[in-house]
């Protein structure tokens, strides 16, 4: 006869338990860091190429802490456009960057977003980060830049720009990951002639 099998201690059960939360904590958190990129999508237009993407995320704390206490939070979205080559390195052939500078103004308690040159003020966080979320028919590219026959792709990038922090504050985070948010991602360029508008017809 085999042996009774003998009781799992209270103490493993509970340990078990610990690593079960622990992991699952993580995971809720790396989620909360992230960005969900919602949309991205390149089109051909009459003056070059035009990109449209948004995102959807939540501003860690820690940007929030600083934040309130008078510092510059920046954001940043880049694109480089590409040609593949097959006998050498692939071409970089354009490259674009928007960046959005997010600011608090205490004394009418309002935040500022700030980006080429236009100002925007907003009464609430969640709708000063709303605006910078994202951007429609930004163009990247010169029609000189893509040529009818080549293949090409584009790499995107979208994150909280902690290298604009003031320096002490670079130092200060070290490897942590309180300010750590951002996602990239390459997309297969689909080249077609942009649309015309049909001609217009002669009144009877």
């Amino acid at each position: 006869m085999s042996p009774p099998s003998r009781p799992v201690p209270l103490r493993s059960w509970w340990q078990r338990l610990t690593l079960v939360g622990a992991l699952l904590a993580l995971h809720g958190w790396a989620l909360a860091q992230g960005v969900a990129l919602q949309v991205l999508n390149a089109e051909r237009v009459e003056d070059g190429l035009a990109v449209s993407f948004s995102t959807r995320f939540e501003l860690p704390r820690q940007a929030e802490d600083a934040l309130l206490k008078g510092v510059a939070v920046y954001f940043v979205a880049e694109v480089q456009v590409l040609r593949n080559r097959w006998y050498w390195r692939d071409a970089r052939v354009a490259q674009a960057t928007r960046t959005w500078r997010l600011t608090w103004q205490p004394l009418t308690r309002q935040y500022r977003v700030s980006t080429g040159g236009l100002h925007q003020s907003f009464d609430t966080l969640g709708e000063a980060i709303a605006s910078l979320r994202g951007v429609s028919g930004w163009r990247v590219a010169e029609t000189k830049d893509i040529e009818d026959d080549g293949r090409y792709y584009l790499e995107f990038s979208y994150k909280l720009d902690t290298a604009q922090l003031p320096r002490p504050m670079q130092i200060g985070l070290g490897g942590s990951q309180g300010w750590a948010l951002g996602v990239d991602r390459n997309l297969t360029l689909t080249l077609e002639a942009p649309s015309t508008p049909p001609p217009n017809r002669p009144q009877p």
